[in-house]
């Protein structure tokens, strides 16, 4: 666990006084990976939109000390089912989450995760649940090893470097490769869209060290099936058919294994937020949170 509260960089979109939905991104992913359009999307439909930069990503802070974080002998540890050491956990990053809530004077929200964040706001929803008043999981998984298993093709982009990691144009051009081979076959995205959007996200904030602890944070976290167990919130699962990095099967046993789950599979889609699906994915979320919206509270006579 961490001790001093980290600085959580957040934006806010749409009318304060409207239900919030929280939004928390991906494994090395800012809060600008989620699209423009799917946030005022949401808006439309009478929310208050926050996204923010999970620590160590973006313009959040950043953890303590300068140890370089060893992927190779905590992915070991965890196969062999020995702890995995970490300067933090997904259950820190869901503190930082309802930190920010509690900064805001939030009580209850909506809680949207992708990929990592899925995870988070998983661990969010079982260990803070009166503070979530929904929870929708995109793309992620339980941690279920068996069903997690990315395609050779991803797992070699994924674990691939940039030529020249201190040359922003290099990083631009491997993560170009990586989206590509992620994306969504169903709606794939030119490599001219693709450069655009990401180099705007590396000019931004490009912290490689900073993954390499999120991914820590994944791997220490385990197989979380008991913990989803116990999440007693209305949950939608959202996951793409075609995504080679976390596949369908994750998603699916993601929904088996929170009570009650709803679960919808979107063919085409991989591990990404194509544009063409961005009206279709707002609609689900936004028809997820009306259907589970808090009860009026009634007035003495």
């Amino acid at each position: 666990m961490t001790g001093q509260p980290l600085h959580i960089e957040y934006e806010s979109l749409g009318d304060p006084s409207q239900p919030t939905i929280l939004l928390i991104m991906g494994l090395g992913m800012q809060l600008t990976g989620w699209p423009d359009d799917f946030c005022h999307g949401l808006v439309a439909r009478g929310y208050r939109v926050i996204r923010f930069d999970n620590r160590d990503c973006g313009l959040s802070g950043r953890a303590p000390g300068k140890k370089r974080a060893n992927l190779l002998l905590a992915m070991a540890a965890a196969a062999l089912g020995l702890p995995v050491r970490t300067p933090y956990t997904l259950q820190d990053m869901a503190g930082d989450a309802v930190g920010l809530m509690d900064r805001l004077g939030l009580e209850r929200a909506h809680i949207v995760g992708a990929s990592m964040g899925g995870m988070i706001a998983q661990v969010l929803a079982a260990k803070f649940p009166r503070r979530v008043l929904s929870l929708t999981s995109i793309m992620s998984t339980s941690g279920n090893r068996k069903v997690s298993k990315p395609t050779r093709p991803a797992r070699k982009v994924l674990l691939a470097r940039p030529a020249d990691p201190k040359d922003p144009d290099s990083v631009i051009e491997h993560l170009v490769e990586m989206f590509g081979v992620i994306g969504s076959p169903g709606y794939p995205s030119t490599r001219e869209e693709l450069r655009s959007r990401i180099g705007k996200s590396v000019r931004r904030s490009y912290d490689p060290a900073g993954v390499a602890r999120q991914l820590l944070a994944i791997i220490a976290s385990g197989d979380r099936r008991k913990l989803l167990r116990t999440i007693d919130v209305p949950t939608l699962v959202i996951h793409g058919a075609a995504d080679p990095l976390v596949p369908l099967a994750a998603g699916r046993d993601t929904a088996q294994n929170i009570p009650g789950a709803s679960l919808l599979v979107i063919d085409g889609m991989g591990h990404d937020f194509p544009e063409a699906l961005v009206p279709r994915l707002a609609t689900a979320i936004a028809d997820h949170c009306e259907r589970n919206a808090p009860a009026p509270q009634s007035v003495a006579a």
